[in-house]
């Protein structure tokens, strides 16, 4: 740790990981140099403490307002995981819908700059541990991959530590290439340190082991190289997209599913207060469609079975208690009825889901179906990516006959059809014939096969999985029930970004403009800074 004096640590030096940083011959002393003993444990241990797991909260915010705006409905909404069902007129525009208020285009982009940075900064003033500096930069990275896969071209390279939003844009291009850089060296000191731990108390997701942060960064370049594929001449230093992938499954990646990272709540999990408590979301029609269609078994842990029971005078065939509520259903319609459909099944002691290790089987299944290295088969991978889910999901029986089931998705019934003069059935593109039984053969489909079983274990993680529709184009999704765009995004489509919030226009003006000029340059669609811009890699 940096210091001076006694009186600027015990006053100043209140970041990260602590006192124990504040030597580098840490061979010379015979205890582990990253965990604080008995004369590190005083008051500036527990801010220390404190700092260190607010930047680790911003990965996977606990914060309910937070997380319900940026994960349940947004991202969740455009992943195809949940629908809006707080329907009355509190809400004057909407994610799902298309038309959201600045006041919620901005959380995605300002919360995360505002939350994450003063601590990130305060650790690189305060501490020379490269250990902790190290996992600090791989918190950054991971919060700031969802930014830019939010938005696009973001500050990044140059954001400043006393002005952290106003700050120049890099291209998103430019951004994943710099992060890749970044990452790399993350991995190289995590790999020096991996036989030895950190103080648990620091560490709500791996309570301190370093060689699981290890595994964690190896696994997020092989998510990153994957997003890239699609991205003609893309590299890094010379190296492409299926080079990064190899490099990050030899170097080590979650296999298991005790590698998978969960954070322990330290107060409430919100998905619990906007899911349960407070009913501003039901769990989508999409979802419900597809795991009913293979009769999943993970059903029973993902949510509760309806509670609308039956309605007189109408005859739904549906899977007879899981219902999923259409996404985008316009505000003060099946208010009633959107309250009586299946709820996500969750407490306020449940772990976040940050990143299941079942994602990584899945990644390096259709790293194999390209050709890449992946250390097995893409048929093999790919079961392995569903046995763990099963596992993730503390479902003892039934992995078997679902790797042999043919059963195919069905469109949507509309358990109220006809009532309020509206229905909300839909038979289009949700009707596929990917299965989950192994088919092989065609690229494409058996894309979407690993695609749609990778979309189901990754619930709830929708920003992930928004990603990934936007990339691939699956899961085949239906589109939402109502689109107040204006005619800017396209039905099939859906959005494929936020725009950037007004504040920016106004406080950082030069910055952002070019950002959109960039956008624009970058992508396929050149529909300047609005929810129909493909972002950089969205180029399938």
């Amino acid at each position: 740790m940096k210091k001076n004096t006694i009186i600027q640590f015990i006053v100043a030096g209140l970041f990260l990981f602590g006192t124990t940083a504040c030597t580098g011959n840490f061979e010379d002393y015979n205890k582990n140099p990253h965990e604080p003993d008995q004369n590190d444990m005083g008051v500036d241990w527990y801010l220390v403490r404190s700092l260190a797991l607010n930047l680790q909260d911003l990965m996977m915010p606990e914060q309910e307002n937070f997380s319900q705006y940026v994960d349940c409905l947004m991202a969740g909404g455009f992943s195809g995981y949940v629908a809006d069902s707080n329907l009355g007129t509190g809400w004057s525009g909407r994610y799902a819908t298309y038309n959201p208020s600045d006041d919620w285009k901005k959380i995605p982009f300002n919360d995360f700059y505002s939350k994450f940075y003063p601590d990130y900064f305060n650790l690189k003033n305060q501490s020379d541990d490269e250990l902790f500096l190290s996992l600090a930069e791989l918190y950054r990275i991971v919060v700031m991959l969802r930014v830019t896969d939010t938005y696009g071209p973001i500050p990044y390279s140059q954001v400043g530590a006393a002005n952290a939003i106003k700050s120049p844009y890099d291209s998103q291009q430019a951004v994943y290439t710099k992060m890749f850089e970044d990452l790399d060296n993350v991995i190289s000191v995590l790999s020096k340190y991996a036989s030895q731990s950190f103080s648990s108390s620091a560490d709500r997701i791996y309570n301190g082991n370093t060689l699981a942060w290890c595994k964690f960064a190896n696994s997020l370049k092989l998510r990153m190289a994957m997003r890239t594929c699609y991205v003609s001449g893309f590299n890094v230093n010379g190296k492409t997209s299926q080079q990064l992938a190899e490099e990050a499954v030899e170097a080590g990646v979650m296999t298991t599913a005790s590698d998978g990272a969960y954070r322990k709540v330290a107060d409430h999990n919100p998905w619990q207060r906007f899911m349960v408590l407070w009913s501003d979301a039901r769990i989508s029609a999409d979802l419900t469609c597809y795991m009913n269609g293979y009769n999943d078994p993970r059903r029973e842990a993902y949510y509760d079975k309806s509670t609308f029971g039956t309605v007189s005078g109408n005859a739904y065939t549906g899977e007879e208690g899981y219902v999923g509520l259409r996404r985008g259903i316009l505000q003060g319609q099946y208010n009633s009825w959107s309250q009586g459909s299946s709820c996500m099944k969750v407490a306020a002691s449940d772990n976040i889901v940050v990143f299941r290790a079942s994602e990584v089987a899945f990644l390096r299944a259709e790293g194999a179906l390209r050709g890449w290295n992946m250390g097995g088969s893409p048929k093999d991978l790919y079961e392995a990516g569903i046995r763990l889910s099963f596992e993730e999901n503390n479902i003892s029986s039934g992995v078997e006959s679902y790797l042999a089931n043919t059963g195919k998705v069905e469109g949507y019934k509309d358990p109220l059809k006809g009532q309020s003069g509206q229905t909300y059935d839909y038979s289009g593109s949700i009707n596929t014939a990917v299965t989950v039984a192994w088919a092989g053969g065609d690229f494409e489909k058996s894309l979407e096969q690993i695609i749609t079983q990778k979309w189901i274990a990754n619930f709830p993680n929708g920003m992930e999985s928004w990603s990934e529709y936007r990339r691939t184009g699956y899961p085949k999704l239906m589109p939402m029930a109502a689109n107040a765009s204006s005619g800017i995004v396209d039905d099939t489509e859906g959005a494929r970004r936020m725009p950037y919030p007004t504040d920016e226009y106004r406080e950082n003006k030069e910055s952002v403009e070019a950002a959109v000029l960039t956008l624009t340059q970058e992508s396929k669609t050149k529909k300047g800074d609005s929810m129909a811009t493909h972002v950089w890699w969205d180029c399938k």
